[in-house]
């Protein structure tokens, strides 16, 4: 094989069925120097995958930890919108598989929109199942953006498909839900169910307001996604609210009246 045919196939090689150490040492063998590099490289992007594959197994130690006491259903719980000024706050709920591998989940915030949209996809294609709640901006001024952030979760998972034995949830819990459950501070970071949960809730969330952005055109919110941007504030000060506006988010920065 030529060294271009080399480099295209190893470009495509996949780590979780393929024999990559043999295939690894029998470049580092052959004659050409070029496609001694390519074996390095690839010897490198092994250690990456190692590394990888290692940080995802642990992120699934409390889903494990459920399975070995016999539960079979459990779901991860999260929430994206706390914080802007407009919009709804939207929560996931997804049941992935024992030990599903999906590259790069992570908490949503620490990925890239280009990761988080690849992710979404693949999570949507390996989950046994992915539903969505959500509280509007009216429901979140009625009981205070806490309680919306449950109700929404709520709505999250009765709108799931399948019957859950156990909710790991991050860091809230939901009173109102009739099913055990787990807090875990921060369990975006800790739990593939939750990482899971977060990335479906952002990208849903975004795509709401990248569409309140064609119909408010003047606030930016295809850009700012509602949060409080120097951009969004200084139109919010010209030009009012809206109905997607949370009034008791905005009284402080318009006055005493955000009618």
């Amino acid at each position: 094989m030529s060294v271009k045919e080399i480099s295209e196939l190893v470009s495509k090689f996949d780590f979780e069925i393929q024999n990559h150490e043999l295939v690894c040492s029998e470049l580092k063998k052959d004659k050409r120097k070029s496609v001694n590099k390519i074996g390095e490289s690839l010897s490198r992007r092994i250690d990456d995958w190692e590394n990888e594959k290692s940080r995802l197994e642990s992120m699934f130690s409390y889903e494990n930890e459920l399975f070995s006491k016999g539960k079979k259903i459990i779901a991860g719980i999260d929430e994206v919108g706390r914080g802007p000024l407009s919009g709804p706050v939207v929560s996931a709920a997804v049941v992935l598989p024992l030990n599903c591998i999906i590259r790069g989940l992570n908490d949503s915030k620490k990925l890239s929109e280009k990761n988080r949209n690849r992710i979404y996809k693949e999570i949507m294609h390996k989950a046994l199942d992915v539903s969505i709640g959500m509280a509007n901006p009216e429901e979140i001024d009625s009981i205070n953006i806490l309680n919306a952030t449950k109700l929404s979760m709520k709505r999250a998972v009765l709108s799931l498909k399948t019957e859950v034995d156990h909710l790991l949830v991050d860091a809230l819990k939901l009173e109102e839900v009739k099913i055990e459950q787990t807090a875990l501070i921060k369990g975006d970071e800790r739990s593939a169910s939750i990482a899971a949960a977060s990335i479906i809730a952002k990208v849903a969330r975004d795509h709401i307001m990248v569409e309140m952005g064609r119909h408010y055109k003047q606030y930016g919110f295809e850009r700012n996604k509602g949060y409080g941007t120097a951009e969004h504030i200084s139109a919010l000060k010209k030009f009012g609210p809206v109905e997607i506006h949370r009034k008791s988010f905005i009284e402080g920065i318009i006055g005493g009246d955000a009618n």
